[in-house]
């Protein structure tokens, strides 16, 4: 059961604080997901480059690592940005973008897991079901399997990484390997819209940056998330209305209207 007056707490907390998100995320995302965390009260920052890293990760509040557009060089800026932040104690967030769809991504992702030791997992069912198992394949970003199918390996990666790992889909599913909460908000239309799971990974960087219960924090950050696509694909004409009214539908959001649209 989502605590309502932390939920609100956390929210006017990102207002007030205004953390500073660094992504290292694909070209795909960073256009979408920077103006979400603007949006949202959050400052962003996009920055990949190996050479600047450890500089920007002492200026952040959170990191998040998102492997969508991935080549040899950012993986040795993704390690050190995240051992700098790791040593920091600071929030670190892994998107394992379309792990399960290559090797390269697939060791990338569990590499990354065993050298910086993310707070935070997301993924979709395929994403999150190739990190416990090698067999699993998905098709590129897009799942082949259904939240609930990834719930068990969902749990096993939470408890193996010591992480809250969250898997997005029609209903989100946030768990620490022991115990588990399901966001029902939300909307078909947002699977249709690039970068939106890109996006709820930088969310959950944000929220946590502010609540260091992490679990809750991915929870509240889920439930920002869902409520925003929900309301913005009740304006939308399709997709390409849909991204902007969600970024609008983010920067509009009040306590009350999250309160009264949230579904438990």
């Amino acid at each position: 059961m989502i605590n309502k007056e932390h939920l609100v707490n956390d929210l006017n907390a990102v207002r007030q604080k205004s953390p500073l998100v660094h992504n290292i995320t694909n070209y795909v995302a960073m256009n979408f997901s920077a103006n979400a965390l603007l949006a949202i009260g959050a400052s962003p920052v996009m920055a990949h480059a190996v050479e600047e890293m450890e500089e920007m990760i002492a200026i952040a509040d959170a990191l998040v690592i998102n492997i969508g557009t991935l080549d040899s060089q950012w993986v040795d800026g993704m390690l050190k940005a995240g051992d700098a932040m790791r040593k920091r104690g600071g929030v670190i967030v892994l998107d394992p973008v379309g792990a399960g769809a290559t090797t390269f991504r697939t060791e990338t992702a569990l590499k990354i897991i065993e050298a910086c030791h993310p707070d935070v997992i997301r993924g979709n069912a395929s994403e999150i079901m190739a990190l416990t198992n090698r067999n699993v394949r998905s098709r590129g970003v897009d799942s082949t399997e259904t939240p609930n199918d990834a719930l068990e390996s969902a749990k096993v990666l939470a408890k193996l990484s010591n992480s809250v790992v969250t898997i997005s889909g029609p209903i989100d599913y946030i768990t620490d390997g022991e115990r588990v909460e399901t966001i029902a908000n939300g909307s078909p239309m947002m699977a249709r819209v690039t970068a939106m799971g890109c996006t709820a990974s930088s969310m959950a960087g944000v929220f946590a940056s502010v609540n260091k219960n992490t679990f809750e924090a991915v929870v509240h950050a889920m439930s920002v998330m869902g409520v925003a696509g929900e309301i913005a694909a009740e304006k939308s004409a399709g997709s390409g209305s849909m991204q902007a009214n969600f970024i609008d539908e983010l920067y509009l959001l009040t306590p009350d209207i999250l309160l009264k649209t949230l579904r438990q």
